[in-house]
């Protein structure tokens, strides 16, 4: 019975995404604007699960920075950016390489001139910041499709909706499984790859400790692997909202890798070029996501996240940063008695 009702709900929301994709492509840029404004809007009141993890990540991130009530205000913007996000996806079938400057524009970009020249490998660090999606399907129309890793939808039935989209602008979408050893074989081959950098990975997969706005989570090293193996350089870019639903993709100078860094340090050096964006204007960036899956053993649970658990494989990645071990190489165990 339930197997069979899931069948069910994947059906339908195969043809609603379905039906979006013919309608939101006919509305106006304004149009796009508001029903994203209040789409959000609606989901942080009723996402009550969400709110409550955004306003945690917010409390632990910034403390006595911020009012209570700029929070709420943070956390229905986060939404509504996020809902912008997903409608401007739909809507990305009307963008061209002509008309692509009427709506999103490019910072920094000269500066890497000679290294985003075809055959020159390169690796994207991308951040869930404003319209991700929009900074993708830009930089392709603008001339540098790459290779993109996205993760596959419970529901089967969405995902060549959304690859669909997400390759319009000339990207080719790597599936998650064998994506690394794609992804090098692409940047071995002299192309472009970009990988999102900013979302918690389940500590059992292989991931490094780096700190977040002072607290301690686990992210992917692909692309700091990517690096130390074809010595493509890593170039960390994100999108901000302009007004009238227009965006401004940015590209960050040259990150600082010092010779032998690890692939913990790379990755550090990734996120600390990026947060103080964040730390400037917060909303866009995605707080209803569970950033901090996991706290050390020896940390105040008060200065983490209410979902935030002790976890054998966090000790582990934490060993392996502290004594610069390979990554997924620790064997150390949680004391007796503590429980994961």
């Amino acid at each position: 019975m339930r197997a069979g009702w899931k069948k069910i709900r994947y059906r339908l929301e195969w043809m609603a995404l379905k039906a979006l994709s013919k309608i939101i492509p006919l509305l106006s840029r304004e149009a796009c604007y508001h029903l994203g404004q209040f789409m959000g809007a609606a989901a942080a009141r009723i996402d009550r699960p969400g709110r409550r993890v955004a306003l945690s990540n917010l409390d632990v991130a910034f403390g006595d920075e911020l009012a209570p009530a700029r929070r709420v205000e943070i956390v229905r913007e986060s939404y509504q950016h996020l809902a912008r996000t997903l409608i401007d996806l739909y809507w990305s079938r009307r963008l061209t390489s002509e008309n692509l400057s009427r709506y999103v524009e490019m910072e920094n970009l000269e500066i890497w001139h000679e290294q985003m020249k075809p055959g020159n490998p390169v690796v994207f660090g991308c951040y869930h910041y404003s319209n991700f999606e929009w900074m993708g399907v830009g930089v392709g129309h603008r001339g540098f499709p790459s290779a993109i890793l996205a993760q596959e939808f419970k529901n089967p039935l969405l995902d060549p909706i959304f690859v669909d989209l997400r390759e319009s602008g000339g990207h080719h979408v790597v599936p998650r499984e064998g994506a690394v050893l794609a992804l090098y074989k692409a940047v071995r081959r002299g192309g472009r790859v970009a990988v999102f950098v900013d979302l918690t990975i389940p500590v059992q997969l292989p991931t490094v400790v780096i700190d977040c706005f002072g607290l301690k989570t686990s992210v992917t090293f692909a692309h700091a692997w990517l690096h130390q193996r074809t010595g493509a350089p890593i170039i960390n870019a994100h999108c901000e909202p302009l007004q009238n639903g227009r965006y401004r993709v940015v590209f960050h100078p040259p990150l600082e890798i010092p010779p032998g860094a690890s692939l913990q340090e790379i990755a550090q050096a990734c996120w600390d070029q990026f947060e103080p964006y964040v730390r400037k204007h917060p909303a866009p960036w995605f707080w209803m996501y569970k950033h901090w899956r996991y706290r050390p053993l020896t940390a105040d649970p008060a200065s983490y996240p209410f979902y935030a658990n002790i976890s054998e494989g966090f000790e582990r990645r934490l060993d392996e940063r502290a004594q610069r071990l390979p990554p997924m190489t620790s064997k150390v165990t949680l004391p007796p008695g503590v429980m994961p």
